[in-house]
């Protein structure tokens, strides 16, 4: 299954885009309030219909401005942990993170924590750091192309898809390779393209890439993603069982330079049954 994701990238979102896209009423409700319709008071009492609904609306205002208040504070903490890639943390700052939680899963708050947090089907969206620091281990272009091993929630993919030309990501769960695809397409990503399949293959027909990220952790990093390596491209990818460390390879003139870096604990990577 590939999921062609279509639309045109977000630049900025001023409140949840799944209220602009789905509900109609909230524009009717904005373009009401600027005329002073709905808070009048008189129409108020007369309409309290119209009243209630205005303080739906308040209160999930109220909610997307906590939202962007977690958001802009997360963003702190990554650059206090010492990431400086400005685009990096300029998308971090503009993708809604809770967007990307699968129904049934941890609190929409929780995943603006200082922690990774389960998405079901033993998976989990990394800790922010975790995100922003193998994303500027990349060193990415704004004309580069990037694989994706791990699919996930998506919220990886889409912090790509906000610094680089294009995004190929291969998730091994179909359940999550739909709830990624579904959430990118309503924020209106056109530059992503997600499969189900068998991470160790890679997606050798789109490469080669300038990057590969790897969000889950093989016992050692697969022959295939390297040989669908640019040359002066760099794979960052977490390696081990229970000793887990994540690797930086950078391929140069054919060959491998390889450098560890933090210890990690990610989840297994599995082969497609």
């Amino acid at each position: 299954m590939i999921a062609v994701v279509q639309g045109s990238p977000p630049v900025g979102f001023l409140f949840n885009p799944h209220f602009t896209i789905r509900n109609g009423f909230i524009h009717s409700f904005l373009v009401n309030f600027r005329q002073n319709k709905i808070w009048n008071l008189k129409s108020s009492i007369e309409n309290p219909r119209s009243f209630r609904g205005g303080l739906f609306i308040i209160g999930a205002m109220t909610k997307m401005a906590d939202f962007t208040e977690r958001r802009l504070r997360m963003v702190r903490q990554v650059r206090e942990y010492g990431v400086k890639n400005t685009a990096i943390l300029a998308a971090m700052e503009t993708v809604p993170r809770h967007f990307f939680m699968p129904r049934g899963t941890e609190s929409d708050a929780a995943v603006y924590g200082d922690h990774p947090t389960q998405i079901g089907f033993g998976q989990t969206i990394s800790q922010p750091f975790i995100v922003a620091y193998m994303t500027e281990l990349l060193k990415l272009e704004p004309s580069d192309t990037v694989l994706e091993i791990g699919t996930g929630s998506g919220y990886q993919t889409a912090i790509l898809a906000c610094i680089c030309r294009d995004v190929y990501s291969v998730e091994v769960v179909p359940q999550l390779a739909d709830h990624a695809a579904n959430v990118l397409e309503k924020l209106n990503y056109s530059n992503v393209y997600i499969k189900t399949g068998d991470g160790y293959a890679g997606w050798s027909e789109e490469g080669p890439y300038q990057g590969i990220i790897v969000t889950c952790a093989p016992e050692s990093v697969p022959r295939q993603l390297i040989d669908q390596l640019a040359d002066g491209g760099r794979i960052v990818v977490p390696v081990g069982t229970a000793d887990q460390r994540l690797l930086l390879l950078h391929k140069t003139n054919g060959k491998i330079i390889e450098t560890s870096t933090l210890p990690v604990r990610f989840v297994p990577m599995i082969h497609k049954d």
